[in-house]
């Protein structure tokens, strides 16, 4: 006799970052019937801020906002049999259990509060490296759709151990240790690295009793959690048709009701601001992904299988998503602490801005201590944000900016911001410094990502007042792999007719981000006729055109017609990573944005 299929289940998020809205978990928990309330808390940058917390202070590893929102939540959620799963625990998932368990004494409340650690490699690195288990992180056999150009030779790996200068290196773990947690009678579950979506798949396969082969269940299960673990990124935040989005100023944030297939519908609390629809749901799949096969501890999710419907309003179904074995590698995030760096600018104000920016920066030389070559590494650059007939001061108005980095903090200290103060009245007209006076450099760190075989990095799960067990990363197999085709694309005539000048905005929308070192673009369009244009117009070349910035560089391009949508990863962009990259925007969150502004011509037929 076959069990019953099992209902849907209802899976909240109350956290994109470590910053996210402290009233989210609340506003999750009482804004409408959910089953499990997640969050995520990390980020590649909140490694490296979670490390250097936890160098200078005791308990100082993990997201310490978590632990308010519980204090908030906690009581409602037991009594309304609401599981709470996050990996608010960082570097420190034991400290991050005991504060929430300090919490609920303080309420009279007994939760089962369990924690999943094993991510942390940092104490075994050395050992592994000079086993060659872990390496650097490579183009995988099977595609480049994660590659990250931010990665170094074997021999300069290994030797960063001996220096100490690594401050993290995490595994991403899989959703099996949360399985485990929530099986035997956790409330509350709190992880370390795990993948983002992880938080999601874990309660979903928990539920609905999936195995490590129900490979479709779970790669749909992953497709949600990749959807819902960026917050109000789902229901209206950051997208390019934000003026079509009711109630942008306060968002509601996303659930995902996951069925026993996988399938999910994406919504939101009724009587929320934001909007879920395809075009949302759509944008939020393109942020931060490479090629159509998204690698995961758990399963490779493949995103050229994915169906969206406007099933209702503010709820949007997902289907048909396939899944792959994952691979036999985890990928491990690593930081490391790699100097000091610092900056000047100079505004440029009216006429002759390249030349009032060569004499700057000829005079700033002149004054500093330390010469260009005496640093690791200098950036010099014109940020032209003038107008022509200015009709204000800022208007008229352009920055020279440098930038230094070095590992002798002295050099990028006050001796070098001071040099700038002596040239103030002997140097260019209209000199003034919008980075204001001396100041002292700061750390900065890089991201390396790595790979490391997954049967070496099980998850140790841990019942606070209970035993702990050891939960295994390793996939079992299967007898033969499963041979899945892309959902077609639409079929749609190119269109004919007039074309006309106008920014390829106006059709087309755009959501950018970090991967490493490198950026994706996805851009997508929301009717078939409009793909037929898109698809034809947007080479990889027509792409580096509109965007100059990323002309020298590898630009890989995944067409993905389900979603009338193309990828494009640009390869080190973003040079070493968030907390170490001399752009302004470090994280690419406005490259789509750029894009969205360039003028091309587009088919009269398709402009509103």
């Amino acid at each position: 006799m076959t069990e019953p299929v099992r209902p849907p289940i209802r899976i909240a998020n109350c956290s994109g970052f470590y910053g996210d809205r402290l009233s989210g978990a609340r506003e999750m928990v009482e804004g409408g019937p959910i089953d499990v309330l997640t969050g995520d808390w990390l980020a590649e940058l909140t490694m490296l801020i979670l490390a250097r917390s936890r160098a200078s202070r005791p308990r100082g590893g993990f997201a310490r906002t978590f632990v308010t929102q519980m204090e908030q939540v906690m009581g409602t959620c037991l009594d309304r049999g609401i599981k709470v799963v996050s990996n608010a625990g960082g570097l420190d998932p034991d400290g991050c259990a005991e504060a929430v368990a300090e919490v609920a004494d303080k309420l009279g409340l007994s939760p089962t509060i369990a924690h999943v650690s094993g991510d942390d490699l940092l104490p075994r690195a050395a050992e592994l490296a000079a086993a060659g288990a872990l390496r650097p992180f490579d183009d995988p056999a099977d595609g480049s759709e994660n590659r990250c150009e931010n990665t170094t030779d074997s021999e300069g790996f290994s030797q960063r151990f001996s220096e100490g200068a690594w401050v993290s290196a995490n595994a991403y773990l899989g959703c099996w240790g949360i399985v485990d947690a929530l099986e035997r009678g956790a409330d509350i579950v709190i992880t370390g690295r795990v993948t983002d979506a992880a938080v999601v798949c874990g309660p979903a396969a928990w539920h609905h009793g999936w195995t490590r082969t129900d490979l479709d269940a779970l790669a749909g299960a992953v497709v949600a959690g990749h959807v819902i673990e960026c917050s109000a990124q789902a229901t209206g935040g950051n997208y390019s048709f934000f003026t079509e989005v009711p109630g942008l100023e306060r968002v509601g944030f996303p659930w995902a009701e996951v069925a026993a297939d996988g399938s999910s519908t994406i919504g939101k609390h009724d009587g929320t601001g934001g909007q879920v629809s395809v075009g949302t749901i759509t944008s939020q799949l393109l942020y931060e992904i490479g090629g159509p096969r998204y690698l995961g501890p758990d399963v490779t999710a493949r995103f050229d299988t994915i169906t969206l419907e406007q099933a209702a309003p503010d709820r949007v179904r997902i289907s048909g998503v396939r899944g792959e074995a994952p691979p036999d590698t985890l990928k491990v995030a690593m930081n490391e602490l790699a100097g000091h760096r610092n900056q000047v600018s100079v505004a440029l104000t009216g006429l002759d801005i390249e030349a009032k920016a060569a004499v700057a920066e000829a005079a700033f030389w002149a004054a500093c201590p330390y010469g260009p070559d005496d640093f690791a590494s200098v950036t010099s650059r014109v940020e032209r944000t003038q107008h022509a007939d200015p009709d204000s001061n800022d208007a008229a108005t352009a920055i020279w900016r440098l930038i230094v980095k070095d590992p002798d903090e002295r050099k990028v200290g006050r001796a070098f911001t001071g040099a700038l103060v002596e040239t103030a009245l002997a140097s260019i007209p209209g000199l003034y410094s919008p980075s204001g006076g001396p100041s002292g450099g700061g750390p900065y760190g890089v991201y390396r990502p790595a790979l490391v075989p997954a049967d070496l990095v099980p998850a140790h799960v841990t019942v606070l007042g209970g035993d702990i067990r050891q939960v295994e990363s390793t996939f079992p197999g299967i007898d033969a792999a499963p041979s899945i085709e892309p959902a077609p694309g639409p079929d749609a005539p190119d269109l004919d007719g007039p074309t006309v000048r106008a920014p390829l905005g106006l059709v087309a929308g755009a959501r950018s981000g970090d991967k490493g070192g490198d950026a994706n673009v996805g851009v997508f369009v929301r009717s078939d006729e409009a793909w037929a244009w898109l698809d034809g117009l947007l080479t990889t070349e027509t792409f580096q055109a509109l965007l100059p910035e990323t002309a020298d560089l590898v630009v890989d391009r995944y067409p993905l017609p389900n979603l009338r949508a193309i990828n494009f990863v640009v390869r080190g962009l973003l040079q070493e990573g968030v907390a170490a990259s001399t752009r302004n925007d470090a994280q690419a969150k406005s490259l789509g944005e750029w894009l969205r502004a360039r003028v091309v011509d587009v088919p009269q037929a398709l402009l509103p």
